[in-house]
């Protein structure tokens, strides 16, 4: 193979996984590939709080390792993953009503009919409180066009 041919490969497969890791972020907000940096994403909704979930009790969705605190809310996830799974792919929900990819600090979430969203922080989340409905329209949008690539 001459060198031209390699190199063209070599951007082609570069440029391919690129796209592919851009969109497991995209799509499930991880960071050095821990959905929601390692909290249990259940824990949102049956404990109403953030909690770290046990490096022992994973689980691989969308090319992101998910993180649980016990079997029982693995389970739970197994079976209904889109249930679970933040909004937004985990990323920032008032960060992307403008169309921005921000992390989130996991103590700043809300649920809100029966979907979970984050926050950068918990005075950004009380901004996004003023208008939860409105941000939500917006954001849909917005994610809308990322995860369509």
């Amino acid at each position: 193979m001459n060198f031209a041919r390699l190199l063209l490969l070599l951007v082609i497969t570069s440029f391919s996984l690129n796209t592919l890791a851009k969109e497991d972020a995209i799509e499930t907000g991880t960071f050095n590939n821990f959905a929601i940096y390692g909290y249990d994403t259940v824990a949102y909704f049956t404990e109403n709080k953030a909690v770290k979930g046990n490096k022992k009790i994973t689980t691989e969705w969308r090319g992101a390792e998910w993180h649980f605190s016990s079997e029982e809310n693995k389970a739970l996830f197994v079976a209904s993953p889109e249930k679970y799974a933040p909004q937004y792919g985990g990323h920032c929900a008032y960060a992307m009503s403008r169309g921005k990819f921000v992390g989130i600090d996991e103590d700043a979430f809300t649920i809100r009919d029966g979907k979970l969203y984050l926050n950068y922080s918990k005075s950004v989340r009380e901004d996004w409180l003023e208008d939860p409905e409105g941000y939500i329209q917006k954001a849909d949008i917005e994610y809308a066009k990322e995860v369509e690539l």
